[in-house]
């Protein structure tokens, strides 16, 4: 079955590469397609464009079949400018350790102390030697993200919380560790390993800057599209092999455990019945990006920094910016960043957004939250970090709590018969 599977997934990429344009390694030549070829209206982009300046974007691009279709940059920004990936850097950590796996120096089911060497957490050691490379991939080391500081990398900061594989959280310290394993495991920096696995074989440059215990890729908007257009390739750029493992894309871009099935390796996924987020230890039904394309496959940053992919439509769409506050995963923006991109057709209403949507204030919130463009037949829940249910009155589109509620981050789920919308409130 997994060589059938391989023999598919390789037949796909050829018969994608057949179709697809890849720019030039070096310069800034890069072939585009007119909206108008595609059906999209000037005015609906226009108002797409002054929806992503109202949000404090910097850079936009959407790529069809590889050529660019819409390049925007807001304010100062400019083509030339670098700007932080934050988590969506994550999705190119999975692809660099994919390719260490794929030329031998390492496999993801290795226990994580193989490479760390013992002690690298506060657990005992039966608990440790538990952990693998493929649980930090997954989220599901079993370390406690409750502890204070999720990007502490120390030995004192990484705790029990539960057995390795039976609890999805999003933990930045483990994740941020697997640079290391990379490191110990091939002999090159991580910087050096993306660089020349990665970067040179499809003309992107950027470099994993270290920030406290973080480190935060930070590459021009036309180097993030680069890699997004690999992402879509199946491990190839034009002719050239970066990631030929079909297998290992496979799992990468697919549920990577039963707890949250949104997420992969290090990556997040539209289209599955059910979803987790940062911080919250809350299964919620539906669809991640309930307004984008079922097989959308995304790298997602703090601040709305975003690489959709869409196989299906061969598209890749990049968004860098500031705005949405201290969203660790811009959900409700990239979903109604699709609401838009669905009416880029001249025949579409783009005017209608304005009341397709939620807006809800205040955020940090004290003894209430008002909810714009309620028509009184939503559903709306309001959950608490641990997803427990939080009791409220609503009155003129005012909902009124009933409970003192202790400081902390809230999650309020809003949805009617078309969209679901998902917001995160600080108390």
């Amino acid at each position: 079955m997994r060589s059938l599977l391989t023999l598919l997934l390789i037949i796909y990429s050829f018969s994608l590469k057949a179709q697809m344009y890849f720019p030039p390694l070096i310069g800034s030549t890069w072939e585009t397609t007119s909206p108008q070829d595609l059906g999209w209206c000037e005015d609906s982009i226009q108002k797409m464009y002054n929806w992503l300046e109202a949000t404090e974007s910097k850079a936009f691009i959407v790529l069809k079949n590889g050529k660019i279709v819409l390049e925007k940059y807001f304010g100062s920004f400019t083509a030339d400018s670098f700007y932080v990936w934050n988590s969506a850097g994550k999705t190119l950590t999975a692809y660099s350790v994919g390719i260490a796996q794929h030329e031998g120096f390492l496999t993801i089911n290795d226990k994580t102390s193989d490479y760390l060497g013992v002690g690298w957490t506060g657990l005992t050691p039966t608990q440790e030697n538990a952990i693998t490379i493929k649980h930090q991939l997954s989220m599901t080391t079993g370390l406690d993200d409750g502890t204070g500081d999720i990007y502490c990398t120390d030995a004192n900061c990484l705790l029990y919380k539960a057995d390795a594989g039976t609890r999805w959280a999003y933990h930045n310290g483990p994740y941020t560790l697997l640079d290391s394993v990379i490191q110990v495991a091939t002999g090159q920096q991580l910087n050096t390993w993306t660089q020349q696995k990665i970067g040179n074989k499809i003309g992107m440059s950027g470099m994993f800057v270290k920030v406290g215990y973080n480190r935060i890729y930070v590459s021009k908007a036309r180097s993030m599209a680069r890699f997004g257009l690999l992402l879509l390739q199946n491990g190839y750029w034009n002719n050239t092999p970066v990631l030929p493992d079909p297998t290992y894309l496979n799992e990468m871009i697919n549920s990577s455990q039963n707890m949250n099935n949104s997420y992969g390796y290090l990556t997040w996924l539209n289209g599955k019945t059910s979803f987790m987020l940062p911080q919250m230890q809350f299964v919620f039904n539906g669809q991640l990006f309930p307004n984008a394309p079922a097989d959308l496959f995304a790298a997602e940053g703090k601040n709305g920094q975003i690489i959709n992919v869409v196989p299906s439509q061969n598209i890749v769409l990049i968004r860098m910016g500031k705005s949405m506050g201290e969203n660790l995963v811009a959900i409700t923006y990239n979903d109604t960043l699709w609401m838009y991109m669905n009416r880029l057709g001249c025949s579409a209403n783009i005017e209608s957004l304005a009341n397709e949507y939620w807006d809800v204030s205040p955020n940090p919130f004290n003894t209430s939250i008002h909810i714009s463009n309620l028509k009184g037949t939503e559903s709306i829940q309001l959950y608490d970090e641990l997803g427990r249910s939080i009791a409220f009155q609503l009155i003129n589109n005012q909902l009124l709590l009933i409970e003192e509620l202790k400081k902390g981050m809230y999650f309020l789920s809003i949805s009617d018969d078309k969209i679901i919308k998902n917001y995160r409130l600080r108390h």
